[in-house]
């Protein structure tokens, strides 16, 4: 965080991992669900970012996609498209499912069950990829961050976006009070308290030689695009 001043460097509190790996079932994959809809229909989701970044056409690989509703906005807002979604919980993929179902968009999708830091693909397979609200639940971004690199094709590009530990008391109000059903509040705590700053993104970045990216921080996060 060398770029901060030093009285703001003392106000970022220090990164909080989330106690379980967090695989969501049951009534908290309903409540999820139901949160990401709303988003959705309030047009909260950043799929015009995705594309605004380059990503219209292709294959896409999807890490994290919960419900499934980014995905399905992506592909609804392009054409020939297909998406891959890959995910470590079962009832989220049993979500994104239905939900393909709904958007008519079964034979565009595919979901897998796996883990992103050893992702069940070949090599050089993906066009695309992106993901959101996932990275800050990475144990090992830099394990991940070679594997995206390994499945994409030379030239694909990229588009990750997740909350950031430093955002502001009247940011941090403001999405703990959009944030519904209630019982998905303590959650997104947890969640900005174990994400990262702009800054040490930067850092893992330039360790993992992602050098044709760029790192923006935004009110309510953050965004990390490039291309390999």
């Amino acid at each position: 965080m060398a770029h901060f001043p030093l009285w703001v460097r003392n106000m970022i509190k220090p990164r909080i991992i989330e106690a379980t790996h967090i695989i969501m079932d049951g009534r908290e994959a309903r409540d999820y669900d139901a949160m990401m809809r709303r988003f959705r229909d309030l047009g909260w989701l950043v799929t015009g970012r995705i594309i605004q970044s380059g990503i219209r056409s292709g294959l896409a690989l999807e890490i994290g996609p919960g419900p499934g509703y980014l995905g399905l906005e992506w592909l609804a807002n392009t054409r020939g498209t297909r998406v891959c979604g890959v995910d470590i919980s079962p009832g989220m993929i049993a979500f994104a499912e239905k939900n393909a179902l709904e958007y008519q968009m079964k034979g565009r999708t595919r979901y897998v069950r796996g883990d992103a830091e050893k992702l069940p693909f070949e090599d050089s397979v993906f066009d695309a990829l992106f993901s959101n609200y996932s990275l800050h639940e990475w144990s090992a971004p830099a394990l991940i961050f070679k594997e995206i690199r390994r499945v994409l094709k030379k030239g694909g590009r990229f588009y990750i976006s997740d909350f950031r530990r430093d955002i502001d008391p009247f940011s941090m109000s403001f999405m703990y009070q959009s944030t519904l059903p209630e019982s998905m509040r303590p959650g997104l705590i947890e969640s900005i308290n174990a994400s990262y700053t702009a800054e040490e993104m930067r850092g893992m970045l330039a360790t993992a030689k992602f050098t044709a990216c760029s790192v923006e921080a935004n009110p309510l996060g953050m965004e990390i695009t490039g291309e390999i």
